[in-house]
């Protein structure tokens, strides 16, 4: 991860947000066009991640533009405009996934560690064949993860994304999700659980 700008840069890219803004709410076709092009391969590829469906993931795309600026005169000066339209994105992608037509998940309970009668793990983690930051450099690597992150049940997956992936705090996730923070920290902690294992089935040391 990059650290923060510079003083002067993060200067120069609030006031140039500030002037886009002030295009955007004097109705300025030209700034819209600007912040579709500049910000939409990034919200793209966050609803991809969560929506994991094309189509779906381009229609968020374009309610969160949308619901951007029909919300723009709400905006917090001071925030970081793509900062704001990420949350938008990820909201407007929570909202899709609730209309879907539910269907019954897999137990996850058959994906977590298994333990024997003494408490300890029935089959323990093995080593990696690389560290972790070695692997995920790899184009084959982000793959495989991404595959067996789509394996999770999706309350799981859900929470595992918003809090690794996107970033979001337990309360911030709560809240998108509408459940407690007890329950995001209780299913964040056995989606990293059977992720681990999956991954494991994949990466591990073989054994001689």
């Amino acid at each position: 991860m990059t650290g923060e700008p510079p003083p002067a840069e993060a200067n120069a890219q609030s006031n140039e947000e500030g002037a886009l803004v002030d295009a955007l709410l004097a109705g300025d076709e030209r700034a819209f066009e600007r912040l579709v092009r500049e910000q939409g391969p990034r919200l793209l590829a966050v609803c991809r991640r969560i929506l994991r469906n094309e189509e779906d993931a381009r229609d968020a795309v374009q309610d969160s533009f949308l619901s951007a600026c029909r919300a723009l005169g709400k905006f917090q000066r001071g925030s970081l405009l793509t900062t704001w339209l990420h949350r938008i994105a990820v909201n407007c992608c929570l909202m899709r996934l609730r209309t879907r037509r539910r269907k019954p998940e897999d137990p996850i309970e058959d994906l977590l560690p298994q333990f024997d009668e003494s408490g300890h793990q029935a089959r323990s983690s093995r080593g990696w064949r690389k560290s972790p930051e070695e692997m995920f450099e790899q184009a084959e690597t982000r793959r495989i993860l991404r595959e067996e992150v789509d394996r999770l049940p999706e309350s799981y997956r859900t929470v595992l994304m918003l809090r690794d992936f996107e970033e979001f705090s337990t309360e911030e996730a709560g809240r998108l999700l509408e459940i407690s923070n007890s329950a995001v920290k209780t299913r964040l902690h056995r989606a990293r659980q059977a992720l681990r294992g999956l991954l494991d089935a994949r990466f591990g040391r073989s054994r001689g």
